[in-house]
């Protein structure tokens, strides 16, 4: 008895440093928010908005540390592996999280068992839009030229298992058209052969798109969500078009190393909702499209896994084959 009471105490006091830690949280040093791509993007824009008014929230530095590479799994897997202390977490991608896994080998986690989800940040539809040069300015047009010259029309993609190339594969399926899939290294080379008038079209994050539509240098054809954005009052949806089964919205959200106390999660989770609820936030990402969510950790655990079902049935129907 004497040797229990003895090796429990034990337990008790190194668990209490835990436990403290725990409650203080955050107080021995910064934030790191992992960023899975390079700055500038949709990602990197969402994650630095939020990362200083949590700053300000919870009254710690937070910094922004961009980690890209293999379509954000690369920046993902070193938040997997991290202290599960609360001070490394991701703000990272639908791909990274929920389609990598069907597209690509040898992917080095589990996101419903890595990961604690925190919240789900953002979501950010995906926008088709056209080359000037393509002779159609409506869904209805696109789909009747596709039909009447089957093989000839080319989509653009950030790369091959990206969202905009499940979103064109999903636009294949629907509208059952043979257009050809071209595969880029990013969003940018991608836009700026759309541009160029090399390939006819592209389903994009809106924040990338945006300012091209605004210009007049693409042609906005629809939005994969159920209801029109503030940005773009004029582009329809995908479900107005007659297309409801394409929905293509990115998202990004932010998750913590699967040790992570729970206590953590609950003052990190606070934290970003606050901060996705504050005008600050809202005044500086509204204007990209983006809709920010901020729900509880099981509804974000639970959105993950949805979305892992749905894209690994889109990559299955679309018959792609792990990179």
């Amino acid at each position: 008895m004497r040797l229990f009471k003895s090796a429990f105490f034990g337990l008790l006091i190194a668990l209490a440093p835990m436990a403290a830690g725990a409650q203080d949280f955050p107080n021995k040093g910064p934030i790191k928010i992992i960023v899975p791509f390079p700055a500038g993007g949709p990602n990197d824009i969402i994650a630095r908005a939020v990362g200083q008014k949590m700053s300000e929230i919870l009254k710690q530095k937070v910094i922004i540390d961009n980690r890209g590479g293999a379509g954000g799994v690369l920046g993902t897997e070193m938040v997997a592996k991290a202290d599960p202390d609360g001070y490394t977490v991701a703000v990272t991608s639908a791909g990274a999280l929920a389609i990598s896994a069907s597209v690509q080998k040898g992917v080095p986690y589990d996101a419903t068992k890595d990961f604690k989800a925190v919240t789900l940040v953002a979501k950010v539809p995906e926008m088709l839009v056209v080359a000037t040069s393509v002779p159609a300015s409506n869904m209805a047009e696109l789909v009747a030229l596709a039909k009447k010259e089957p093989g000839k029309l080319n989509f653009a993609s950030s790369g091959i298992g990206s969202m905009p190339h499940l979103a064109g594969e999903l636009l294949k399926l629907n509208a059952h058209i043979n257009i050809v899939h071209v595969p880029y290294r990013g969003a940018a080379p991608a836009v700026n052969d759309l541009l160029g008038q090399q390939v006819q079209m592209v389903f994009l994050d809106l924040p990338i798109l945006i300012p091209q539509v605004q210009a007049g240098k693409l042609k906005a054809i629809a939005i994969g969500t159920t209801k029109r954005v503030a940005a773009l009052p004029n582009v329809p949806t995908t479900v107005e078009v007659g297309y409801p089964n394409i929905q293509t919205e990115n998202w990004y959200g932010m998750v913590a190393p699967a040790a992570t106390p729970p206590d953590v999660v609950a003052k990190l989770n606070k934290a970003a909702a606050e901060a996705l609820h504050s005008d600050d936030v809202k005044k500086r990402l509204d204007p990209l499209g983006a809709i920010l969510i901020g729900d509880k950790p099981e509804e974000f655990a639970a959105f993950i896994k949805s979305e892992k079902d749905k894209w690994a049935g889109v990559v299955k129907a679309a018959g792609i084959q792990p990179q």
